[in-house]
């Protein structure tokens, strides 16, 4: 058997060679990992198998093996990000609709923190592992409320909507600003300017618009947020009282 041959050193007036990095086995898992990468940096859009692929330094064929394609892509993302997702270890009967709030704001916070994520749950039936928990937790705080099954059933998904609709709406606003803008200081300059817009409107033509101009203008998307959770919370606890009737 031939011995290897000896390493030849390294030419005087070059750098020495460094070894190539060990590729690691492609998974699953890595897949959807460098994927999120792509979303948080660049936005859903840029999520293809192709970017995906060349993050990986593969071809885009190699990762077929593992995703059937990138709508599933998309899906094994959501499910991945949701994991993030803080849930309540027990219900408390007491309590169930300040934890049915907190597990929505905590969805809110985890959705936005990763880009336009949230478009990917908007429409979508949930069948993976980490959201099909938060369904249960959802369902599971409801129940323990004494909201009646056929309207926590409904809840889940008029929540699920709300809550995908207010993510969207947050990051469709700070993807068209520079980014070195700050986003909550040029969305209170831009509040200003459509309040002094509303104040100067004719009020013979929009009487309730002038003269609500601060309250529509007061508060910002977290508070509006919660408002609109309260809401929700007040009208899904309105079906205990009168027995589920809708």
């Amino acid at each position: 058997m031939a011995s290897a041959r000896p390493e030849m050193p390294t030419p005087p007036g070059r750098r020495p060679r460094r070894p190539a990095p060990t590729r690691q086995p492609l998974s699953q898992d890595l897949v959807v990992e460098t994927a999120i990468g792509v979303l948080d940096a660049e936005g859903l859009e840029a999520v293809t198998m192709r970017r995906v692929a060349q993050e990986l330094g593969t071809g885009p064929a190699s990762l077929y093996a593992h995703v059937a394609d990138k709508q599933e892509l998309r899906e094994l993302m959501l499910d991945r990000v949701a994991a993030e997702i803080r849930l309540p270890a027990e219900p408390d009967p007491a309590r169930w609709r300040e934890q049915l709030k907190e597990v929505a704001m905590e969805i809110r916070r985890v959705y936005t923190s990763h880009r336009d994520i949230a478009k990917v749950s908007m429409g979508l039936i949930p069948t993976g592992p980490n959201l099909l928990a938060i369904a249960e937790a959802q369902l599971g705080l409801m129940l323990a409320g004494g909201v009646p099954p056929k309207v926590a059933g409904l809840a889940v998904d008029t929540l699920g909507m709300y809550i995908d609709a207010d993510a969207i709406e947050d990051t469709f606003y700070t993807a068209t600003l520079p980014a070195d803008v700050d986003p909550w200081e040029h969305f209170q300059k831009y509040v200003d300017q459509i309040r002094d817009y509303l104040k100067a409107l004719p009020t013979d033509r929009y009487p309730h618009l002038v003269a609500l101009v601060d309250d529509l203008t007061d508060q910002g998307g977290a508070e509006r947020f919660e408002f609109g959770l309260d809401v929700l919370l007040r009208g899904i606890a309105s079906y205990i009282e009168d027995g589920g009737r809708k």
